[in-house]
């Protein structure tokens, strides 16, 4: 099946991998579906990059259709269906599915990612509820549906022992901090899954192909156990334990034709 396939919500039986896969897709059709009947502006939860992708297969090239994490490079993003009478720059509106929050905190406590998740799911918010989350100094943009906004500038108020100001921000005047990464330039013999692994992460193929097989690897958020699946250029690999690595770019062959690559290692 190709993404450009007619709709239809028979094909959720053929996409999902589990139950629960099937219960998200049907939600997301039922969701979908209701708006694109009536023509009126629909949406998702926050989706992952596997989830997204089994909404494409599942809507195909239906039009109107539009991914939207709040900035270009979301990771989590609703699907959105809009109407021919609305443009995709409607999603910033005031109206959007979904609203920034800026958490502002004392610039000399050293909060991360995992501190505001852990103090978010804590406090009752549901994973399919929140997008992005973004840290800065002193201060946190994250992304939520609307519907849940006015809930979490009520009772979001510390995460662990630091204190927070929770305030909500037009979604263009999100600070989206540039990700630190450290530049590895190495020649592989191949693209394949576990030779990136293996350079990115500097441990042994072997290793690498270990990772891979027991499920802990991902190509742009999708699960791959496949060793000698090629990377693409522009990819990003996950490794559950590891990290997370950026198939830069590919530079050609050298004169012992190996692959010239750069690697970008997220630290």
């Amino acid at each position: 099946m190709s993404p450009g396939d007619t709709m239809d919500r028979n094909n959720i039986e053929k996409i999902a991998h589990n139950p629960e896969d099937r219960v998200l897709l049907a939600k997301l059709w039922d969701k979908i579906n209701a708006g694109i009947r009536r023509c009126i502006p629909a949406n998702t939860c926050f989706l992952s990059p596997r989830e997204l992708e089994m909404a494409r297969f599942l809507f195909g090239d239906e039009p109107g259709l539009h991914t939207f994490g709040g900035y270009a490079d979301a990771e989590r993003k609703m699907l959105c269906y809009l109407p021919e009478y609305l443009e995709e720059d409607s999603l910033y509106e005031e109206d959007s599915p979904l609203v920034c929050l800026r958490a502002s905190f004392f610039e000399g406590d050293t909060l991360n990612h995992r501190d505001f998740l852990g103090a978010l799911m804590g406090a009752g918010i549901g994973r399919e509820t929140l997008g992005d989350i973004c840290v800065g100094k002193g201060c946190c943009d994250f992304f939520v549906t609307a519907e849940i906004a006015p809930y979490i500038q009520q009772n979001f108020l510390s995460a662990g022992r630091t204190k927070l100001h929770i305030s909500r921000i037009p979604l263009r005047e999100a600070q989206i901090p540039e990700p630190e990464v450290r530049e590895i330039k190495d020649t592989l013999a191949s693209l394949r899954l576990d030779s990136v692994i293996s350079s990115g992460f500097r441990i042994g193929r072997s290793l690498a192909s270990q990772y891979v097989t027991a499920g802990k690897a991902a190509i742009d958020g999708l699960p791959c156990e496949k060793p000698d699946k090629p990377v693409p250029e522009g990819s990003k690999v996950s490794v559950r334990g590891l990290g997370k690595i950026k198939l830069t770019a590919i530079n050609g062959r050298t004169k012992k034709d190996r692959i010239s690559v750069t690697i970008h290692r997220y630290v």
